[in-house]
């Protein structure tokens, strides 16, 4: 079993998104970072839940698609790691994810 860990990018960005999705609809807001929390907390138990990045191509750099939304990790030995939380109609910037890498 692997060990779950955000980075605070990762945590800056579901902040701003939920921050962002409650000035419509708070209840929306807090449903979204639970799913986010749930489905990263299946990491746990199966690490290579996700698909590989499309852009980089790299194994051990995944996602998961929530909604618009694009939660991106890194699996490491005995830990995955929360790197961003992306929208997917946004350009990803490639260089940001591997300078976290």
């Amino acid at each position: 079993m692997a060990q779950v860990s955000w980075t605070p990018q990762a945590l800056d960005d579901l902040e701003v998104i939920c921050l962002f999705i409650a000035r419509d609809v708070p209840q929306v807001a807090a449903m979204f970072a639970g799913q986010a929390l749930e489905a990263t907390d299946r990491l746990a138990n199966y690490p290579r839940l996700g698909r590989v990045v499309p852009e980089l191509g790299i194994d051990n750099i995944r996602e998961i698609i929530l909604g618009s939304y694009r939660l991106i990790y890194r699996i490491r030995q005995d830990e995955v790691q929360v790197l961003t939380v992306h929208h997917g109609a946004r350009l990803l910037d490639t260089g940001k994810i591997l300078g976290s890498v």
